[in-house]
């Protein structure tokens, strides 16, 4: 049972890194659960207070990941629409254009940028700003999408480091 429920939570793990990048997936709860997988295996690593500590921190994280974009975009002039046009760039950047069989270059890392970038500055096109105005909040709302980005990926590498440890320390040692 324990190599089933270690298993699962590395899954949990390597999806958490990713969905820290994608907006689809929820990646520090996905994590959360991961390390609460590793939790119920003979081992034990972790007390509740752990999880208390990580759960305040991914609802504050969860929290940041909504308000900083809409700071950043507000900061620098922008509307909801850069806001909601970041996040469309970048699904449709990272994720639909792929599947479609669409090979515009780059998806990679750089589709990361250049997606939310995008769609920032087409959303507040399409709310009738001008391009100076959509321009500066499209660089205010890709701001705040790189810095909430940057931090969940941080949480994840952090919560992935708790694991993989973990699992050394309790089954391989």
């Amino acid at each position: 049972m324990d190599i089933l429920l270690i298993l699962l939570g590395s899954i949990c793990i390597f999806l958490a890194i990713l969905g820290s990048l994608l907006p689809v997936l929820p990646g520090p709860i996905i994590g959360f659960a991961g390390l609460l997988l590793l939790h119920f295996t003979s081992g034990q690593p972790f007390g509740w207070w752990f999880f208390i500590v990580r759960g305040i921190v991914i609802v504050g994280i969860t929290i940041m990941d909504y308000y900083v974009p809409i700071r950043w975009t507000k900061k620098f002039g922008g509307t909801k629409a850069g806001v909601r046009g970041s996040t469309i760039g970048l699904i449709i950047w990272t994720m639909i254009l792929p599947i479609l069989g669409i090979t515009i270059w780059p998806f990679g890392v750089a589709g990361l940028i250049i997606g939310p970038f995008l769609g920032a500055y087409a959303g507040e096109k399409l709310a009738g700003r001008h391009h100076q105005h959509a321009l500066r909040s499209a660089v205010g709302s890709f701001i705040g999408f790189l810095a909430g980005t940057f931090v969940k990926f941080i949480v994840c590498l952090i919560m992935a480091g708790y694991f993989f440890v973990n699992v050394y320390h309790v089954f391989v040692k």
